[in-house]
């Protein structure tokens, strides 16, 4: 893509993605790339500017993670957040401690002063709120570099080498609790590094549908997985502007959708002058599910069933080993499906299929895959998708299956169907659809007594999970009206045989993530 490209280096930190979705806001492409990536490769990519990220490890540890000093030779402005300013000055000659308990070390929201003389903080107040979160000090800073910022517990919050464009803040300008952050991040970008704001999902549009054209050739066809969500339905409208009627669109029904969910996508997509396929596989994967009740296995047999079921589509509509298979993978599936070094937070379907499916095609295309889901939104109204599609909430591939805690069946889909359709009908009723970025409801594996009838129950508990989210990276746990609560339970439990108790998830993401499996 011929965009300005920052590049973030990614040293463990907790908030490495979202400095990514910073400079993207800004206007500015980036890519988060681990540490060890080579200097050659780094070099190679052409960037204006680096990110160094924070990180749970302190520098002057033998086993923390490093960076090739020769990256400090490149002559391009480097920006480094928490670890990455003191990796920054420990590696450029300065000397990086462990606070003392009395002075030095900062969790949390911090006041602090700014030298508004600095680049980075030019054009801002003088004083702010920053959020600190680290127990290492720089006890010496690099010779060349001026304190930029200071708190009352600690003199060097940021330094500076304004000659070689080198800059570091102990805090996290990223994080919405840091005053003016993103601003501070701005001024990195276009006051030092000199960017030009040349990232717009217009000119990605553009180049991604050129890419796309030459990379599957005059000739070449695609068979995409489509869920019918917003991933899938946008990567649709991006193909077939790309190849027209050469794509294959196969919508898998594996028995695990919401409530008449099957045919809306079908009816949906019928409207489309794209070929689309509806496979009923609802018995094939409830046989496969049979008995398994350990949610990443639960994924990995999904996923791989979807992948034979695409191999067998490819063998009836005549694809052939020169053709693709396209998916909807997006930035957020690849991080939690764990990249890199990091941990693998919970397995996306779309990146289990079995080699041999891989093998079966040409080549595996998931041009969404450096997206955050606001992004994708963003591309499809470019693309010209109606805003309902562009909206819709997320619905996650292995569909109610991870919905269900322990073993699933046929009953216990059916239930949560219910379920849910009740939950999803009553929210919209009030309105507070239009204040959530997604809900749904959750058929737990507990059951408890209840009475009905002046009889005994034995039913299962059934829990309600609403957030609020920008990026669905971190989320807030929504704060419905008790009264909206109390006819959700009243219809649920009344409407919904064995069913007899209801709770409401109050958990935010981190430390939960936004589904339960």
């Amino acid at each position: 893509m011929n965009h300005q490209l920052v590049i973030v280096l990614d040293f463990g930190g907790q908030y490495n993605q979202l400095i990514a979705r910073r400079v993207r806001e800004c206007g500015v492409y980036c890519e988060v790339k681990p540490y060890t990536t080579p200097i050659a490769e780094l070099k190679a990519m052409d960037p204006i500017g680096f990110i160094f990220t924070g990180g749970p490890n302190s520098v002057y540890e033998d086993a923390a993670p490093h960076v090739d000093p020769a990256i400090f030779e490149l002559g391009i402005p480097v920006l480094g957040i928490c670890y990455g300013c003191q990796l920054m000055a420990h590696t450029l000659g300065g000397q990086v401690t462990a606070a003392q308990e009395d002075t030095a070390r900062e969790y949390g929201k911090t006041r602090t002063y700014y030298d508004t003389g600095c680049k980075i903080f030019q054009g801002l107040p003088a004083e702010g709120t920053s959020w600190m979160s680290h127990g290492d000090y720089m006890a010496m800073v690099p010779a060349g570099f001026a304190l930029t910022a200071h708190s009352d517990n600690c003199p060097n919050v940021a330094i500076a080498d304004a000659s070689r464009g080198f800059y570091g803040v102990q805090f996290h300008p990223e994080v919405n609790h840091t005053e003016n952050g993103t601003r501070m991040i701005r001024n990195f970008l276009f006051e030092v590094c000199g960017a030009t704001g040349d990232w717009t999902m217009g000119n990605y549009c553009k180049s991604t549908v050129a890419r796309l054209r030459e990379e599957i050739g005059p000739r070449g066809r695609v068979l995409l997985a489509l869920s019918g969500g917003v991933d899938s339905s946008v990567l649709a409208a991006l193909l077939a502007e790309a190849i027209g009627d050469r794509l294959t669109c196969v919508f898998v029904d594996h028995g695990l959708m919401r409530k008449h969910e099957g045919d809306e996508v079908e009816s949906a997509f019928s409207k489309w002058k794209v070929r689309f396929v509806r496979v009923n596989a609802e018995e094939r994967f409830l046989s496969k599910l049979a008995g398994v009740e350990d949610p990443q296995e639960k994924r990995h047999i999904i996923g791989a069933e979807f992948g034979y079921v695409f191999r067998d589509e490819a063998e009836q509509f005549g694809i052939t080993d020169q053709d693709f298979l396209a998916q909807g993978t997006i930035y957020p599936d690849v991080i939690e499906s764990g990249k890199g070094d990091a941990d693998v937070i919970k397995s996306h379907h779309n990146r289990l299929l079995p080699p041999e499916v891989v093998a079966r095609f040409k080549g595996v295309l998931e041009p969404l895959d450096l997206l955050f889901k606001d992004e994708v939104r963003a591309l499809g109204r470019e693309l010209g998708l109606p805003e309902y599609l562009v909206m819709r909430q997320p619905f996650p591939g292995p569909g109610l299956a991870i919905r269900i805690i322990g073993a699933v069946t046929k009953e216990k889909a059916d239930t949560l169907r219910e379920a849910d359709a009740i939950y999803r009908e009553e929210i919209a009723k009030t309105g507070e659809d239009k204040n959530l970025s997604q809900y749904f409801a959750v058929l737990t594996n507990s059951r408890s007594v209840g009475v009905m009838g002046d009889g005994r129950t034995y039913d299962y508990t059934l829990a309600l999970r609403a957030v609020t989210t920008s990026d669905f990276m971190t989320a807030d746990w929504a704060r419905i009206p008790y009264e909206v609560l109390d006819k959700i339970s009243v219809r649920l439990v009344n409407e919904v045989k064995g069913i007899n108790r209801i709770v409401y998830d109050i958990t935010s993401k981190p430390p939960a993530t936004i589904e339960w499996e």
